[in-house]
């Protein structure tokens, strides 16, 4: 029995490998493999075994690894999120952390090349003939004529920032855009999904079919939950794509507009092409043109898809009359809408400049708060606001007055003009069976009978309505949705003839901005192809010679030129001048004030050009270069730390080797010592340029110096706020770091701290200039010429004060009609 039994299971086993082919694989595979184990010799199973241990001890040697690089970029990421800083590599990139979860997440940005500049200057600077922006020969930001507007213009400007935006194929913006695409086409074939659903339900409730209806429902709900997603999937990738876009053209922009070649001090004080809102089109105008871009994609893209699928669809329901009809009434539509609509992207364009000077004008009072408020100017201040509020309020109010109009008819035209005929195309199957495509076929083919069936869909009457007429309803209904879903799809087409004006006035300004900045980066000035030259001393007429990496500071008949906004000439302050400035040979430079003491710094740190002459200073800010210290010093955001080392970071700081106690001896030679212990430490973060006092501000400038020790120091009044005895002190002690010093000041008292004296302004026009070394005979007798003018003036003062007297009794006389004085009055008691 117990033979039988399990002969019975194997037969059972059998029978049951002979039904399941994948078990009689299993087996086969299985004996295969026993069978190859059996062959196999000791050693190479004792080599397997090792192989498989090494394996796996050095997987979890490596997984562990892993994990401790992980946990020690985390904490680095940590470290570095505290301090608000970041890594720099070899090639220009910086590695910053964000939050992200419970921990950081690393985030590296590579820098624009400069290879890339090159390579898109041609598209904002040499545009083409035939897009209206330039002759195609002289690089120039658009002419004021070029009015922004849908034209070659716009076409040319937004292909030109596309370029920015999605500069690989392969790029995160490209798939994000292919994603969107997709959902964009999954939402037009949903659309069709239910058109065809609604004429089926709307059939089987008349037709009393419950099942059939139900069914319906839950179908309905189905599609109703993924179209749900699919729409909210289309609006987050386009918010990610508007992302994406900014993200570019703002890394972009930074990347031109902050570099060594000082582009963003030039664009606001010598170019003047986008005036001095260059912060308005960075922030508002790139936000506004990133956002209308992305919802370009789906406005016009999604539309189009409907309008080819929804027409198709149409055409064979309807046959070639309706679809004729349909497109004339896009053309004219169009064609309306087109003539009819007001110049929004101009209107738009200067909206969005009257909103920076409004912007302005506000930033200007908060950065110049104190003074205001000292020379009680508050009632002044607050009529340029409303003056510049009152010029924007006008101009919006104009605009909405131009929308109201323009929306009444784009709404009459696109909802209700476009509904009416809608029913009117969806009827010509039963009143035009000869033109209505597939409807009107069913309509002959069924001889107009209201009890007669066509197709097994219409095969169940109900009491009081025929099948015919059941295939009619569902047929309008499915054409109904067709034509709403056909009229949103064209009418969102009308819409955006609207924003697309819009989106031309925020890509003119976002082009003009990056055009000008890419003229300003290249130097690209040139004189008009027709009429005169350029100007004197203008941006075309820069002539000069800048030589880095010299071992000193030369000037070689350099004239000292007030440089203006471009096309206009400068304004000459001295004709010309020459000095050289070796290690150990500190110069002051004196003179009353427009003389141009501050205007050698600027030629010399690159601010202002060299018109003419040689110009030679060293490379860079460190121990062999040189830094300039301003008489009104830059306090950054961050902690107090940063003010000392500025403009290092914590990061610089760390790979020099520099410590804590190292910055508390610059303070100390700066005699601001007790700072860290009155502010909270080092790490502590403060509105610096509120808390700090005039004179601990200029200290401050002079402890950077003390900590980066460059070779030279350029100093323009950078103690007027400092009193005597400490500005001596912190002169000797930059000159015992081995600083050589090139002093902008009025104070007679520095010149025992320099070698050589340079006064400007002398002379009958105030155009000569006069250097001496100190303490020479030449450098006494002037000393005594100006102690003789002064004991001069001091011997005239009694004559002075007589007339004085003189002047006071003859004011404080009064005359009455007749020529008589008027007595003093008479006091009572």
């Amino acid at each position: 029995m117990a033979v039988q039994s399990t002969l019975r299971g194997g037969d059972t086993a059998a029978a049951a490998a002979a039904d399941d082919p994948l078990l009689l694989l299993y087996q086969h595979y299985r004996a295969r493999l026993q069978s190859r184990l059996r062959r196999t010799s000791r050693s190479t199973k004792l080599l397997a075994t090792v192989a498989l241990a090494l394996s796996i001890v050095l997987g979890g040697y490596g997984a562990h690894a892993r994990w401790r690089r992980r946990r020690a970029e985390k904490e680095r990421g940590k470290r570095l999120l505290r301090r608000n800083s970041g890594l720099r590599g070899k090639d220009g990139s910086r590695t910053i952390y964000v939050p992200y979860r419970d921990s950081t997440a690393r985030v590296t940005i590579h820098p624009t090349k400069p290879t890339t500049f090159d390579a898109h200057r041609r598209l904002f600077l040499q545009p083409p003939r035939a897009a209206g922006l330039g002759d195609g020969e002289y690089p120039q930001v658009p002419p004021p004529q070029t009015k922004p507007g849908l034209n070659l213009a716009f076409l040319h400007q937004f292909l030109s920032l596309m370029n920015i935006m999605i500069p690989r194929w392969n790029s995160k913006e490209t798939g994000l855009l292919v994603s969107h695409g997709m959902f964009l086409a999954l939402r037009t074939y949903l659309s069709l999904l239910v058109a065809r659903l609604d004429g089926e339900i709307v059939r089987d409730l008349v037709a009393g079919q419950g099942r059939a209806f139900l069914w319906g429902i839950v179908k309905w709900c189905g599609i109703g939950g993924f179209a749900s997603y699919t729409n909210a999937m289309i609006k987050f990738l386009q918010s990610k794509v508007s992302i994406a876009f900014r993200t570019r053209l703002t890394r972009y922009i930074h990347d031109l507009y902050l570099n060594d070649h000082l582009n963003y001090y030039k664009l606001s004080n010598l170019d003047g092409g986008v005036g001095q809102g260059a912060d308005q089109f960075i922030t508002q105008d790139l936000t506004l043109f990133c956002a209308s871009a992305a919802s370009l994609y789906s406005s016009l893209g999604k539309p189009f898809v409907d309008l080819c699928v929804f027409n198709y669809q149409l055409y064979r329901s309807l046959g070639p009359l309706a679809l004729s009809g349909l497109l004339a009434n896009y053309i004219l539509t169009a064609t309306i809408l087109r003539r009819l609509s007001p110049p929004f992207g101009r209107l738009k364009a200067v909206e969005g400049r009257r909103e920076g000077d409004f912007r302005a004008l506000h930033a200007r009072l908060i950065a110049n708060a104190e003074e205001v408020a000292f020379y009680g100017g508050d009632a002044l201040e607050r009529t340029f606001l409303d003056r510049g509020f009152k010029d924007l309020r006008e101009w919006m109010e104009k605009i909405y007055g131009l929308k109201i109009r323009y929306n009444m008819l784009e709404d009459f035209v696109l909802k209700y003009s476009w509904s009416a005929f809608g029913y009117l195309v969806t009827s010509l199957p039963v009143f035009l069976p000869a033109w209505g495509g597939l409807g009107g076929v069913i309509e002959r083919a069924s001889g107009g009978s209201s009890d007669e069936t066509i197709t097994e869909e219409h095969a169940a009457p109900s009491p009081g309505m025929g099948g015919r007429e059941r295939g009619r309803m569902r047929d309008f209904i499915t054409n109904k949705r067709l034509m709403l879903s056909l009229a949103d799809a064209g009418g969102r087409i009308m819409y955006s003839i609207k924003d697309l004006s819009e989106l031309a006035g925020y890509t003119s300004r976002v082009y003009t901005l990056i055009s000008t900045l890419h003229r300003v980066h290249a130097d690209a000035y040139y004189p008009p192809p027709s009429g005169p030259g350029a100007e004197l001393f203008s941006l075309c007429d820069v002539q000069g010679t800048v030589h880095k990496g010299f071992d000193g500071v030369r000037m070689e008949h350099v004239p000292m030129v007030a440089p203006a906004l471009f096309p206009l000439g400068g304004d000459e302050l001295l004709r010309e001048l020459s000095f050289v400035v070796r290690q150990g040979e500190h110069l002051l430079i004196t003179g009353p004030n427009g003389a141009g003491k501050s205007a050698v710094a600027r030629i010399v740190a690159g601010l202002w050009p060299v018109y003419r002459g040689l110009v030679s200073r060293p490379r860079g800010v460190g121990v062999d270069g040189i830094m300039f210290i301003p008489q009104r010093p830059y306090l950054s955001t961050g902690t107090l730390r940063d003010q000392v080392i500025y403009p290092h970071t914590a990061v610089d700081m760390q790979a020099a080797g520099r410590r804590d106690r190292e910055l508390s001896g610059v303070l100390e030679e700066a005699r601001l010592g007790y700072l860290p212990d009155r502010e909270g430490g080092w790490d502590t973060r403060k509105e610096w340029k509120d808390v700090l006092s005039g004179g601990e501000k200029q200290r401050m400038g002079l402890a950077r110096l003390f900590y980066h020790e460059p070779r030279y120091a350029v100093v323009d009044e950078a103690t007027s706020a400092v009193s005597g005895d400490v500005e001596s002190l912190l002169y000797e002690r930059a000159k015992e770091k081995g600083i050589t010093l090139i002093t902008m000041s009025t104070r007679a008292s520095l010149k025992r701290h320099h070698t050589y004296t340079l006064t400007l302004g002398l002379g009958e026009n105030a155009d000569e200039w006069e250097l001496q070394r100190i303490g020479t005979a030449d450098e006494q007798s002037t000393v005594d010429k100006e102690l003789a003018a002064l004991r001069e003036q001091l011997a005239r003062v009694d004559e002075w004060k007589r007339r004085r007297r003189e002047i006071d009794e003859e004011l404080a006389r009064v005359w009455v009609e007749g020529g008589e004085e008027l007595g003093a009055p008479e006091l009572e008691g």
